[in-house]
């Protein structure tokens, strides 16, 4: 029987071990020594764990006797809470995009909407994008973005001040920093 490896970070458990001698770890992480694989496989067994090569490299290669389910559950459990943070992280900024001639109710309801979001902690950034003649007149969105920090100035201070790239201008709000 050929076997190339598993799935979970290559790591070979019982039969799949070829090595003659390894070092093997208890369930507690004492040391036992330098065993015979088939010695090794017994041991595991008669403790009714599984033996798992945790390094190749090593000279002998090192197994451990654990219950290889439960070591798959918690690594799937760590690498779900590691993606969990990552999106947490990448939603500490929020976008809400304006225009030059935005009605007084949409502009309250994304001045409302954004205080909430920056009382949580996060950075709101502001954009408005001009479109056809409105690129004659950018001083009129910047009176809007400028318009829309006085309305957050209870909540948020500006990090970044309105700046036109191209055919958009935009701002970045930080929360207040508490004293």
């Amino acid at each position: 029987m050929f076997v190339i490896a598993n799935k979970e970070k290559d790591l070979f458990i019982n039969e799949q071990i070829r090595a003659k001698e390894v070092m093997v770890i208890g369930p507690n992480g004492e040391q036992l020594g330098i065993k015979s694989i088939n010695d090794a496989i017994t041991l595991s067994t008669y403790a009714g764990f599984d033996l798992v090569m945790i390094n190749p490299n090593g000279n002998p290669p090192v197994c451990k006797v654990m219950d290889y389910n439960k070591f798959r559950y918690q690594n799937k459990k760590k690498q779900k809470e590691n993606i969990k943070k990552q999106r947490e992280a990448n939603l500490e900024m929020k976008e809400y995009r304006l225009s030059v001639a935005i009605d007084i109710h949409d502009f309250n309801t994304r001045v409302n909407n954004s205080s909430k979001y920056l009382q949580k902690g996060h950075r709101v950034k502001a954009s408005i994008r001009f479109r056809g003649r409105e690129m004659a007149h950018t001083e009129l969105g910047k009176d809007v973005l400028l318009r829309f920090a006085e309305a957050l100035n209870t909540v948020a201070d500006i990090e970044q001040k309105p700046v036109l790239e191209g055919r958009n201008m935009t701002m970045i709000l930080m929360p207040k920093k508490e004293k």
